[in-house]
C-alpha cells in the first residue's frame, strides 16, 4: 500500500484512490464517478472562503483555536449546586471514567482545573457548588475573566427551584461584567425519568429560567438547554454543542462537511475530536443520538486497535527514511454491515478524525471515490485550521 503525505500519530496504513480518478478526460471521469462528484476542483474556492470567514471571526474569538504561541487557554466552567453531577460529567467526558464508577466520587471542595490538549487547547474548571462566587470577597476576574462558556448542571431529579434561582442570579450578575460568556444549562440525570414526565420537567425548567431572566431585564440571553445523562451519549452531544459555540470556523466546517456529504452520499458526517469523542462540527442535516453512538463506538474500536497494532510515528527530522515515511501516513478505516450501515473513518490530523455513516448497499462499490474525495477534504480542512 502507498502512504499519504499526512501527519498523525496512529500507525494504520492508508490506500490512495486509483489514478484514473484524476483523469482530465471527461469521459473517463464521468464513467468512474457515476452519480458521484469530486470536490478537488472546488478546493481552492473552499479554502479561500474558509480563510475569509475564519479571519473575519478570529478577532472575536480571543484565539480560541490552538496555536503554538497561545498564552491563554479558553475556559469552560462547570457550576451548579452540590451533588448535581458536575464532577461525574467531567470525569466521564474528559477522563474516560466508567459512569458507574462516579458513584464513589467525593464531593468537590475546591476548584478543580483540568487542562485539555486537543485540536483546541482549553481548560475545564469544576467549581464547588456550596460556594457563592458572586460574593464581593472573591476576585471575579480571576474566575470568570477569559471564560468562553459556563455550564450550569441542574439535577432534574431534585427540587430544582433553588438551583434555578442561583442560576438566574449568576447569569444576571455575569452579563454585566462579562457579556461575552455563553451559557448552557445541562438538565442532568434525566435518564431515569419516565418519558412524559421528563419532557414536562425539561419544559418547566426551560420556561422558568427564561421567565426569570426576562423579568431581570435580559430579553435574549445567550442560554442553551440540553437534557443530559452520563449513562448515554447525551452528555457528549451536549458538550459538543458547547465546544462548537467557541469555534469561529464552525460555519466553514459545516459548509465543507455538507459538500462531502452530498458528493459521497453519506447519511451523516462528523468531525470528531478523537481524545474526547466530542464532535466539533457535522453537516447540517438532522442528527440522531443513535447515529452519533455508532460513530463514537467506532472511534473507540479504532483507537483500541491502534494501541495494540499501531507503531510510533517518529519525527520527520530524526534523520531516518523510515521515520519520514511513517510520519507521512494517516489512518483510514472502513467497516460495513453495522446495523445496516457502513462506517468510514479518515484521520484529519493528530487530534481530529472524520467519520461518515452511509447505507451499506450504496457505499462500498464506490469506496475508492470516497477515499479520493475525503483526501481532498482533508487537505482543505488542514488549510482552514492553519489559517484560523
Amino acid at each position: 500500500m502507498s502512504s499519504e503525505s499526512e501527519e498523525s500519530q496512529s500507525g494504520v496504513e492508508v490506500r490512495k484512490a486509483p489514478s484514473t480518478l484524476r483523469s482530465d478526460n471527461p469521459s473517463v471521469a464521468n464513467s468512474a464517478l457515476g452519480n458521484y462528484m469530486t470536490i478537488e476542483s472546488d478546493e481552492n474556492l473552499l479554502v479561500a472562503s474558509a480563510s475569509s470567514e475564519a479571519s473575519s471571526t478570529a478577532s472575536q474569538s480571543n484565539g480560541i483555536i490552538h496555536t503554538e504561541h497561545s498564552e491563554h487557554k479558553p475556559r469552560l466552567l462547570l457550576m451548579g449546586l452540590k451533588r448535581s453531577g458536575k464532577s461525574s460529567i467531567s470525569n466521564v467526558v474528559f477522563h474516560k471514567m466508567a459512569p458507574h464508577e462516579t458513584l464513589f466520587l467525593e464531593a468537590t471542595t475546591q476548584i478543580k482545573k483540568d487542562s485539555m490538549r486537543s485540536f483546541m487547547d482549553f481548560q475545564v474548571w469544576d467549581l464547588p457548588g456550596q460556594i457563592d462566587y458572586l460574593d464581593q470577597s472573591f476576585d471575579a476576574d480571576s474566575i470568570f475573566g477569559g471564560v468562553g462558556a459556563m455550564i450550569w448542571v441542574l439535577d432534574a431529579q431534585d427540587n430544582y427551584m433553588e438551583a434555578i434561582v442561583r442560576l438566574t442570579e449568576t447569569i444576571v450578575h455575569l452579563q454585566q461584567s462579562f457579556p461575552e460568556i455563553k451559557y448552557s444549562v445541562f438538565i442532568h440525570k434525566t435518564d431515569s425519568l419516565a418519558e412524559d414526565y421528563r419532557e414536562d420537567i425539561i419544559r418547566d425548567i426551560t420556561q422558568r429560567v427564561s421567565d426569570d431572566l426576562f423579568d431581570a431585564g435580559l430579553e435574549n440571553p445567550p442560554v442553551s438547554f440540553y437534557p443530559t445523562s452520563i449513562y448515554d451519549y447525551g452528555i457528549f452531544e451536549a458538550f459538543s454543542k458547547v465546544i462548537q459555540s467557541l469555534i469561529p470556523q464552525l460555519p466553514v466546517f459545516e459548509a465543507l462537511l455538507n459538500t462531502i456529504t452530498a458528493s459521497c452520499r453519506f447519511e451523516k458526517v462528523y468531525l470528531f475530536d478523537v481524545l474526547s469523542k466530542i464532535y466539533i462540527a457535522s453537516d447540517t442535516s438532522a442528527a440522531e443520538l443513535a447515529t452519533y453512538g455508532l460513530c463514537s463506538d467506532y472511534i473507540d474500536v479504532i483507537v483500541d486497535l491502534s494501541e495494540v497494532y499501531g507503531w510510533e510515528r517518529g519525527r520527520k527530522d530524526d534523520g531516518s527514511k523510515r521515520a519520514k515515511d511513517i510520519s507521512k501516513q494517516s489512518a483510514e478505516s472502513f467497516i460495513s454491515n453495522v446495523k445496516g450501515y457502513s462506517l468510514y473513518l479518515r484521520e484529519i490530523n493528530t487530534y481530529l478524525a472524520l467519520v461518515g455513516i452511509s447505507k451499506e448497499a450504496r457505499f462500498e462499490p464506490e469506496k475508492a471515490l470516497v477515499d479520493y474525495n475525503v483526501q481532498a477534504l482533508q487537505k482543505t480542512l488542514k488549510k482552514v485550521l492553519r489559517r484560523g
